[in-house]
This record gives structure tokens, C-alpha cells and sequence, in this order.
């Protein structure tokens, strides 16, 4: 309940500073949220923050994707970024779809796999679905 409170809170205010920025939601093993703004029409850059909520840390991403294809209801993505959690740093390479099924783009699916290779050589496949607003 507090993910999607906090995921409202955070699309509320992405639309009142009506601006280009979009917020969404990430579910899968290591949840989070996260904030972008598109540059242009290809490139992405997005900061995550992780929900888990019991932790003694809290999980940051920083990636910067591109669209290789877009058309009015499907965006195909693929990036590079950088993870910093308990156990260090990691390289993220995520690929995904952003699908918008209404008119506006205002609302929409995500799907993305990200695979994650750590400083120890820890190689982990983050698979993922969410929403965007």
C-alpha cells in the first residue's frame, strides 16, 4: 500500500509541475521507483529508487536508456546505468516495452529484464512489470 501511495504522490507531482517527467513503478524482486524525464525523442535518463522497506539501506539506480523504436502505442528501450546498494556497486543493462494502450500518453505498461553484474563477478537477471504514468 505505501508503493502505490508513494508512486500516486510522485505522479501527482510530475503532472503539477507540468513538465515532461514521468514517474512509474517497477515489481519484481528487488521492486523500486522511478523518475525520468525524456530528452529529445530517443534518449531516456531515469533515477530508481528501491521500496524495500526493511532494510538497513536504500537501493539508488542511475540509467540512461534509448529508444530504438517507437510508434504511437510501443516504445522499445535498451540503456546502460550504474547500481549502488549494501553489497556495492553493479552495472545494469536494462532492456524493455513501454506500452501505452490509450490515446495519451499518460498511462501505460512496462516490461524490461535488466540484467546486473557486480564488482565479485555476481551476474543476477532482474525481470520486471509495472506501471507508468
Amino acid at each position: 500500500m505505501r508503493k502505490l501511495l508513494f508512486l500516486l504522490f510522485l505522479g501527482i507531482i510530475s503532472y503539477r509541475a507540468n513538465a515532461q517527467w514521468t514517474a512509474s513503478y517497477h515489481q519484481s524482486d528487488f521492486p523500486f521507483v522511478a523518475i525520468n524525464k525524456q530528452l529529445g525523442n530517443k534518449w531516456i535518463p531515469e533515477l530508481r529508487i528501491g521500496t524495500i522497506i526493511d532494510s538497513e539501506y536504500l537501493p539508488l539506480e542511475l540509467v540512461v536508456n534509448r529508444i530504438f523504436y517507437h510508434n504511437d502505442r510501443v516504445d522499445f528501450y535498451a540503456g546502460l546505468g550504474a547500481r549502488h546498494e549494501y553489497y556495492g556497486g553493479m552495472v545494469v543493462a536494462p532492456v524493455g516495452l513501454n506500452i501505452y494502450p490509450f490515446e495519451r500518453k499518460d498511462f501505460g505498461f512496462h516490461i524490461e529484464a535488466a540484467p546486473m553484474v557486480g564488482i565479485y563477478l555476481f551476474l543476477e537477471d532482474r525481470a520486471e512489470f509495472g506501471i507508468d504514468s
